[in-house]
């Protein structure tokens, strides 16, 4: 099994926490759940950091049982729907933002 995580660094921008929470449940996280053959899709809000540590407001994990599946889901309609929004939605909620995508392996 493999999990992708897409890391969202940065800063929020004030006081706009719980409408950026809001917009990811009811716009993004829908999508995000339409990447299939997915096996599991976890949102995950920082809670608490490493002093000195990158920022990271959000982290977007999807699991899938294979590199095959996984490379289906990167080119589902969903995912180029979620991705063509991630624009506005960085304009509207984040100070700074960066994306990071890494891939781990279960064992």
């Amino acid at each position: 099994m493999l999990t992708k995580y897409a890391f969202f660094t940065g800063s929020i921008k004030s006081g706009m926490e719980n409408e950026m929470r809001a917009y990811v449940q009811t716009e993004l996280q829908p999508l995000w759940e339409q990447f299939q053959p997915s096996q599991k899709v976890q949102v995950l809000y920082g809670h608490e950091q490493e002093p000195g540590g990158p920022t990271i407001p959000l982290v977007l994990a999807v699991s899938y049982r294979d590199e095959k599946d996984m490379a289906i889901a990167m080119e589902s309609s969903a995912r180029h729907t979620a991705k063509a929004m991630l624009p506005s939605f960085y304009e509207r909620f984040f100070e700074s933002v960066e994306l990071w995508h890494y891939v781990f392996k279960h064992h």
